[in-house]
């Protein structure tokens, strides 16, 4: 039969790691490993929780049985390690500026892991760049935020851009981050220029400032603001990724463009 301490603890926690729920059963004296395991295995048993993968669990409502909903995909992505951000795609979408709605949910971390799939979503850890892996908060650019009675570390805005314009291929492409990016209406600007020049990425900084050029008037961009970024471009022309797609230089920013994002022509086919 269920102890009353595990049932509130379930209900507290929608998602949680085999370490959270061993601590919450320190109190009555059954936090021996063996005994933890037991009880998890029975409350799995019992329909009462998930296992999500090895050592991570989800909670599952009393009565749902066979039709019990999805375990939240953001609970479980900011749950994969313990310094877990929910970032790239996966944060533009959870604060509804992505374009597109993917199955595949992206998170930062500071040691690599392996992708895996769950109840038909993927989740993709991906490394934290060389300069912020070692920090505790991996760089900072994230907010810890409530959602479906759990809470989980999310990318903000401001961050999600500095990510996507260091690792496109998390974003989706340039099509899917232009079109993502341009429905958020405001942003720090100096902390995005703070979180750019926190990368030794020339490249980086250089697809940083040729976005925010390009939409001066939208985000209220001011030469202040990318001067330290021209400053730190590549010295030599570089394609704007690394499929080196032919296009246009464009000589402030040392970037060969594709004609596509500089013209945006997926706007044509509306």
């Amino acid at each position: 039969m269920a102890t009353m301490g595990s049932i509130d603890f379930f209900a507290k926690h929608p998602v949680f790691t085999l370490e959270e729920y061993a601590g919450s059963r320190r109190e009555d004296g059954s936090a021996h490993p063996r005994t933890v395991g037991n009880l998890l295995a029975a409350h799995v048993k019992a329909g009462r929780v998930v296992r999500v993968r090895r050592g991570l669990y989800a909670s599952m409502p009393p009565g749902t049985g066979a039709d019990a909903p999805a375990v939240d995909p953001y609970l479980v992505a900011g749950h994969l390690a313990p310094d877990a951000i929910v970032a790239y795609h996966a944060a533009l979408q959870f604060r509804g500026r992505a374009y597109s709605v993917w199955k595949r949910f992206e998170y930062t971390a500071g040691v690599p892991r392996r992708p895996f799939a769950f109840q038909g979503m993927e989740f993709v850890a991906v490394q934290a760049p060389p300069e912020v892996r070692d920090r505790f908060d991996l760089g900072g650019g994230w907010t810890l935020e409530r959602h479906v009675g759990g809470e989980v570390r999310v990318a903000t805005f401001e961050r999600t851009l500095v990510d996507v314009m260091d690792s496109p291929a998390h974003g989706g492409g340039w099509e899917e981050i232009w079109r993502s990016l341009e429905m958020i209406e405001f942003l720090d600007l100096d902390e995005v220029i703070r979180l750019a020049l926190d990368r030794t990425s020339s490249l980086t900084a250089a697809r940083v400032g040729l976005y925010l050029d390009r939409h001066r008037e939208e985000l209220m961009v001011e030469e202040r603001h990318l001067a330290p970024l021209r400053s730190r471009r590549p010295p030599r022309p570089r394609y704007l990724d690394r499929r080196r797609e032919p296009g246009r230089l464009v000589k402030e920013w040392n970037l060969i463009v594709p004609e596509r994002v500089l013209s945006r022509e997926w706007e044509e086919t509306l």
